[in-house]
C-alpha cells in the first residue's frame, strides 16, 4: 500500500474514532447509575432506530470481510454464509422477539429465572452468554488485525497485536462510559456507513461487468482456477463425508444461533413494547437482507477482479477482499480514485468493528453483572453496584479477548463466528425455547440444557482441526484432534436440548404451574412486562 492510503485511511479512522468518542462523551453526561439506563438505554428508542441499530450489532467484521473473502476463494460453498446469516433472522422474527421482550429485563437469564430457581439458573446462562460473547470478539479482534496490517503493509505480528490491543481499548472506553445508549449510537451511524459503503461497491462491481450478473459468474470461475466447479457445491464442503457433514453442522449452527446471541437478544430491550421490538425485526430483516445480497456480489466480484492469487498473498484466509476489490474498482493502487475509495472502505470495515465489539462487550459485561455478580453475591445488590461491576467486566472481557485475538490472528473471521453462533445454538438456544414453551419445564432441566450444550461444543472446538492437528489450526505442532469436524453444531446443538429433556424428566421438582401460565400470558400479550 502506498503512503497515499495509509495517510488517508488513518485520517478517516481517527475521524470515525473522534466521532463515537464525542457521542461516548456526550451520553456519559447523562445519569448512567441506573441499570435500565445503562443496560438498555432507558428503553427509549424508536423501532427505526433499533432496526437499524440491530443491523449495526448483526453486520459484523465477519459479514463484510470474512463472507465476502470466503465466497472469492471458494464460490458457492461460501454463500452458505450469507443464507445462514440471513434465513437465521426468520427464527428470530417468529420465535423469540417479541417474547423475549415481554418476558425480560435486560439479559437472556431474565426470561429463564422467571420461572426457575434464580441462582443456578442465572449462574449457567450468564456463564455461557459470557463464553459466546468472547468467542464472537475474537472474530472481531482477528479482523481488525487483518484490516491494519494491510493498511500499514505490514505483515508483522507486532502490528497485528497493536491494533487488536488498540479495538480492545476502545470498546472497554465505549462501553464503561457510554453504556447502552452510546453502543447504541454507533451502532446506528456504524450501520449507515457499512450499508452505504456496500451499495457504491455493489454498484460499481455490476457497472464493470455492464450490469451482466451472468458475466460476472462466468470471470470469477474462469479466475478462480476451478473453472464450474466454482459455482456448484463441494468446493470447500464436498470432498469427503467430513467435509459434508461439517456442511450441516455449519447450517444449523448459522440458522439456529443467532437467537441465542447474547448481545442480539439484548436489543430487544432498548424499545418501549413488544410491538416495538417486533417492528424493530422487521426494519432489520429489510436493512440485513439486502446487505447480504450484495455481499454475494462482492464475493464474486473479488474473485473475478483481484484474483483468488493476489487475495491469498494478501491474506490467506481471505479477510482482505473487499478493501482489495474496492482498491482495483477504484483505478488501483497507483490512482487518486483507488486511494480513495480503499480508505473509505478500509475505514466502514474499522467502525464496524468497531461498533460491534462495543455491543457485545455490553451484553457480556451486562451478563457478568446482573447474573453472575447478583446470584453469587449473598447479600442484596444495588443497582449503581450492578453497574460498577459491569465497567469492571468489561475491561476483564476486553483484556481476555485481546489475548485470544491475538492468538487465532491466522483464521478467517467468518469462520471464528460460525463456532460462536454453534455455541449460542447448543447452549442458548435450548433453554430459551424450554423455558417459553415447554409447561413441564425444571430448574434442573434449564441448568442441564445451558452446560449439556456449552461443555460438548467448547470441548469439541478444543479437540478439533481449528486447534490443533492441521497446518491452519491454532497450535499446528502438536495434535490432539479427536473430532474430526470443524463446526461443533451437529453434534452439541442436539445435545443441549436432549440435556434439558432429561434433566426435566429426572428431576424431583415439580414444575410450577401457574408460573408458567403467567410466563405465556406475560411473552403473548405484554400483561406485566418492564
Amino acid at each position: 500500500m502506498t503512503s497515499h492510503h495509509q495517510t488517508l485511511a488513518l485520517v478517516l479512522f481517527i475521524g470515525f474514532v473522534a466521532v463515537t468518542l464525542g457521542i461516548t462523551t456526550w451520553v456519559s453526561r447523562r445519569r448512567q447509575g441506573s441499570a435500565e439506563e445503562f443496560y438498555a438505554g432507558g428503553r427509549l428508542f424508536s423501532p427505526m432506530e433499533n432496526g437499524f441499530a440491530i443491523a449495526g450489532d448483526y453486520m459484523s467484521a465477519a459479514s463484510f470481510l470474512g463472507v465476502a473473502g470466503l465466497m472469492a476463494l471458494f464460490g458457492y460453498d461460501g454463500l452458505l454464509y450469507s443464507v445462514g446469516f440471513l434465513v437465521a433472522w426468520l427464527v428470530v422474527l417468529f420465535l423469540v422477539a417479541e417474547l423475549v421482550r415481554n418476558c425480560g429485563r435486560f439479559t437472556l437469564a431474565d426470561v429463564v429465572a422467571a420461572r426457575m430457581s434464580e441462582r443456578p439458573v442465572r449462574i449457567a446462562t450468564g456463564t455461557s452468554s459470557v463464553t459466546v460473547s468472547v468467542m464472537y470478539l475474537v472474530a472481531q479482534m482477528v479482523g481488525a488485525g487483518s484490516l491494519v496490517a494491510l493498511l500499514l503493509g505490514r505483515s508483522s505480528g507486532a502490528a497485528q497485536a497493536w491494533t487488536v490491543i488498540g479495538v480492545g481499548a476502545l470498546m472497554v472506553i465505549y462501553v464503561s462510559l457510554g453504556g447502552m445508549r452510546a453502543t447504541t449510537w454507533i451502532q446506528i451511524v456504524k450501520a449507515v456507513l457499512l450499508l452505504g459503503g456496500t451499495i457504491v461497491l455493489t454498484v460499481l462491481v455490476m457497472v464493470r461487468f455492464h450490469g451482466d450478473f451472468d458475466q460476472l459468474l462466468v470471470t470469477a470461475a474462469e479466475r478462480s482456477g476451478h473453472g464450474n466447479a466454482f459455482l456448484a457445491p463441494g468446493l470447500k464442503y464436498g470432498g469427503n463425508w467430513t467435509e459434508r457433514l461439517d456442511f450441516i453442522s455449519l447450517g444449523l449452527a448459522l440458522v439456529m444461533g443467532t437467537a441465542g446471541l447474547p448481545h442480539i437478544l439484548s436489543r430487544f430491550y432498548t424499545v418501549p413494547t413488544a410491538r416495538a421490538a417486533r417492528r424493530s425485526v422487521v426494519w432489520s430483516i429489510g436493512l440485513i437482507g439486502g446487505f447480504y445480497l450484495m455481499t454475494i456480489v462482492l464475493g464474486f466480484g473479488a474473485a473475478a477482479v483481484v484474483g483468488p492469487e493476489a487475495l491469498r498473498a494478501s491474506n490467506a484466509a481471505g479477510n482482505t477482499a473487499v478493501p482489495l476489490l474496492a482498491l482495483d474498482l477504484g483505478g488501483g493502487a497507483s490512482s487518486t480514485g483507488g486511494t480513495v475509495l480503499f480508505a473509505v472502505v478500509a475505514a466502514v470495515a474499522f467502525a464496524t468493528i468497531l461498533a460491534v465489539v462495543a455491543g457485545i462487550t455490553l451484553a457480556s459485561s451486562a451478563s457478568v453483572a446482573h447474573d453472575l455478580y447478583a446470584s453469587l453475591r449473598r447479600s442484596a445488590t444495588t443497582p449503581r453496584s450492578e453497574v460498577a461491576v459491569a465497567r469492571v467486566a468489561a475491561v476483564g472481557i476486553g483484556i481476555v479477548a485481546i489475548a485470544l485475538g491475538l492468538l487465532a490472528r491466522d483464521l478467517n473471521v467468518a469462520f471464528l463466528v460460525g463456532l460462536a453462533f454453534a455455541v449460542a445454538a447448543s447452549a442458548n438456544l435450548p433453554v430459551l425455547l424450554y423455558s417459553l414453551f415447554w409447561r413441564g419445564f425444571t430448574t434442573r432441566g434449564a441448568v442441564w440444557s445451558v452446560y449439556g450444550g456449552l461443555l460438548p461444543a467448547v470441548a469439541l472446538v478444543l479437540l478439533s482441526p481449528v486447534v490443533s492437528g492441521s497446518p491452519g489450526s491454532l497450535f499446528p505442532g502438536v495434535d490432539f484432534q479427536y473430532f474430526p469436524l470443524q463446526n461443533p453444531g451437529i453434534v452439541s446443538i442436539p445435545l443441549g436440548f436432549l440435556a434439558g429433556w432429561l434433566g426435566t424428566v429426572t428431576s424431583d421438582e415439580v414444575a410450577d404451574e401457574s408460573k408458567f401460565a403467567e410466563t405465556e400470558v406475560r411473552s403473548l400479550t405484554g400483561a406485566g412486562a418492564v
